[in-house]
């Protein structure tokens, strides 16, 4: 669904007009921009509860012999990792704690060969992650980042949601219902144990396409 489709979604169960774009002027306008920032605070939420199919990439970063430190192009410092892969040697690799990358930097010197350790280590000026990797690679190498890559704070109308939308519109819908501070509570606790059984369903429907992978959420 799209960003405006969303926010109509939430006005039509609030029983108020649904709006032509989001962020437009006038009083109409001025409340669908509330139920969009809502919008984008329930997407954040379920983005954050699953790793979801629809949000799982592949980011790559190609080495130069000699340099350990590396931007992972588009990951904009947002993602969840589900495994790292050296792609020319075939190796999976291993997360290790800054310490230990410290240790084998600064009290020998650092080994030249086939990189297997990563440690994700401060942004780029573009937003993106950086990683130091060792050993230092002694030539080029293909690593292969799978994460789960969550999505930018919807903006334009057409901005598209790749997530199941149920959940985002009740849940989103509960906050109007808080924000509004109708029916002493009870109707907003009702909002959100719907918005809560919705979430628990599309977990339980993508996590059959992974039954590898324990299921976890929590919003």
């Amino acid at each position: 669904m799209t960003y405006i489709e969303l926010v109509n979604s939430v006005l039509r169960r609030l029983r108020e007009s649904e709006v032509t774009t989001v962020q437009g002027t006038g009083n109409s306008n001025s409340y669908a921009r509330l139920i969009g920032d809502f919008v984008n605070e329930a997407k954040s939420q379920v983005e954050s509860a699953w790793k979801w199919s629809a949000l799982r990439q592949t980011l790559t970063a190609t080495t130069t012999s000699g340099t350990f430190n590396y931007e992972i192009q588009g990951s904009q410092n947002n993602f969840q990792v589900l495994d790292v892969w050296n792609d020319t040697s075939n190796i999976e690799m291993q997360y290790k704690t800054a310490h230990w990358f410290n240790q084998e930097f600064l009290t020998a010197d650092p080994q030249l060969g086939i990189p297997v350790f990563y440690n994700f280590n401060g942004v780029s000026a573009d937003g993106d992650t950086m990683v130091d990797i060792y050993p230092v690679p002694n030539n080029t190498y293909t690593l292969r980042f799978n994460v789960v890559k969550r999505n930018v704070p919807l903006t334009g109308d057409s901005d598209p949601m790749e997530i199941p939308s149920r959940p985002v519109i009740l849940l989103a819908t509960a906050m109007a219902i808080e924000e509004r501070g109708e029916d002493g509570g009870q109707q907003s606790v009702n909002a959100y144990v719907a918005a809560r059984s919705a979430l628990a369903d599309e977990i339980s429907l993508d996590a059959a396409r992974h039954p590898e992978e324990n299921i976890w959420y929590s919003v």
